[in-house]
């Protein structure tokens, strides 16, 4: 009877290992579905210099990505002392801080988004370290003025141009606006000029979409595998 609970007690514990490496599976299923529906949306604000979406979801996605790009730099595997030496401060209170300064606005996007949104998308391949990465993300952040929803209809499949190309794109719809920060003659590439304003119109794209689109996904992925 000893050997038979044995063998029982293995073959449980087994199924368990099994649904602990499946559940993990689907959880970097769900984490990669999610920073390709962001990474999309994003590039989208990059190559047009507007947004369609509302903005407390689109923060999120942002902060989401904010937070991804920051952990992937050595600094954030340091020890506290190296950061300390390396940053000037430790890395969770980098991370913290440039995430308050993103949710500090409230009623829109700063004017800087669609840099910011560059940044984002390109950061390794543009600051070697995060030091550099942080003071351009903090310039753009350390803004007042603010972008309102547009009401063009939303660009479909639109392709990722380089981040210069983007910014020659959304020029002409630009608008300079004094705001108490003043952008630094030929730094395009901290501090860009305001785009102009339009409505403000809710959007049906949100972040809790995400769970559904990745639960179909799944199904359609067992549909297929069965066939």
């Amino acid at each position: 009877m000893e050997e038979s609970a044995l063998k029982e007690n293995s073959s449980v514990a087994t199924d368990e290992e099994h649904d602990l490496n499946h559940g993990s599976m689907d959880s970097n299923l769900e984490i990669a579905q999610e920073e390709e529906q962001v990474r999309g949306i994003l590039q989208v604000v990059s190559s047009t210099g507007n947004f369609w979406h509302n903005w407390d979801k689109l923060k999120s996605m942002l902060s989401f990505q904010l937070k991804l790009v920051l952990s992937e730099y050595p600094e954030a595997k340091m020890t506290t002392d190296q950061q300390n030496a390396s940053l000037g401060e430790t890395y969770s209170d980098l991370v913290k801080r440039l995430d308050e300064e993103l949710h500090s606005f409230n009623e829109g996007p700063p004017f800087t988004l669609q840099r910011i949104c560059e940044i984002l998308l390109t950061a390794r391949s543009i600051y070697p370290n995060l030091s550099k990465l942080a003071v351009a993300l903090e310039k753009n952040l350390l803004v007042t003025s603010t972008l309102t929803v547009c009401t063009n209809p939303y660009p479909q499949m639109m392709p990722n141009p380089e981040p210069e190309k983007a910014s020659e794109e959304a020029q002409p719809q630009s608008n300079p606006i004094q705001n108490g920060v003043e952008p630094v003659v030929g730094d395009r590439d901290e501090i860009m000029t305001e785009v102009e304003e339009a409505d403000i119109e809710d959007m049906t794209i949100d972040m809790d979409a995400f769970q559904e689109m990745v639960g179909s996904s799944e199904a359609n992925s067992t549909v297929a595998g069965n066939s």
